[in-house]
């Protein structure tokens, strides 16, 4: 078990995660078809991390230019690999609110039937493999904007004796609140990898993530928003 497959390898997280491990001499397949193109236009593109890990790390790293949504592609490569997989790191998503509201059934089969996808080939072909989301914080939708906050010089901060005070766990609840298109298809894939988990014994995780940016970020401006 030495492949890691890695969908939306191309992006920000992503890219960073093909790095980390081909530094460590794994062999990482890559899955990205260039979608914030699409979303974002011609200056979100993210051939230019393409092209650089490529030649950065030649025959390490193995980029397939699909869509996670395409059942046909998707099962090839895991057909081919098998359990020579020994870890999934999904990080392909629409991720922006705005987007998600001009076209909710692009943004629901590419968020949620995405990873349903990716979790039943996994099931199939490498059960004994790790599953990792790229999730968000917006699974809790505006249950956050109920927490008792006190106002300090420069920022508002959580009570001291409050029991997030350290940071927020998982027993917030995601229920009964108002999250936004594009977190209610993050949090239909954040439960479904939940469940591959406990229902079928899996080997499964949820990172909730908030606005994250770094240098390989190809970040892009929607009408007034910036969409990270």
């Amino acid at each position: 078990m030495n492949i890691i497959l890695v969908t939306g390898s191309t992006g920000l997280v992503g890219s960073e995660s093909v790095r980390f491990f081909c530094e460590l001499s794994y062999t990482v397949i890559g899955i990205d078809n260039n979608m914030r193109k699409v979303f974002f236009g011609e200056e979100a593109s993210t051939d230019w991390n393409r092209d650089q890990l490529i030649q950065e790390y030649g025959n390490k790293y193995i980029h397939h230019n699909f869509d996670i949504r395409d059942e046909k592609e998707m099962g090839k490569i895991f057909n081919d690999c098998e359990k020579d997989i020994c870890l999934i790191i999904h990080a392909a998503a629409q991720p922006s609110h705005d987007w998600a509201a001009r076209d909710p059934l692009s943004d629901f089969t590419i968020n949620a039937n995405g990873t349903l996808l990716l979790l039943e080939n996994m099931r199939r072909y490498c059960p004994e493999g790790t599953f990792i989301l790229c999730s968000t914080n917006k699974v809790y939708g505006d249950n956050p904007n109920l927490l008792p906050l006190v106002e300090k010089e420069t920022r508002w901060e959580i009570d001291v004796n409050h029991h997030f005070f350290s940071g927020i766990d998982e027993s917030m609840s995601i229920d009964n609140c108002k999250h936004s298109l594009f977190g209610s298809s993050k949090t239909a894939a954040d439960i479904m990898v939940q469940e591959y988990g406990k229902y079928f014994g899996r080997k499964t995780a949820s990172f909730r993530a908030g606005c994250i940016t770094g240098p390989n970020h190809s970040g892009a401006e929607l009408h007034g928003f910036l969409s990270y």
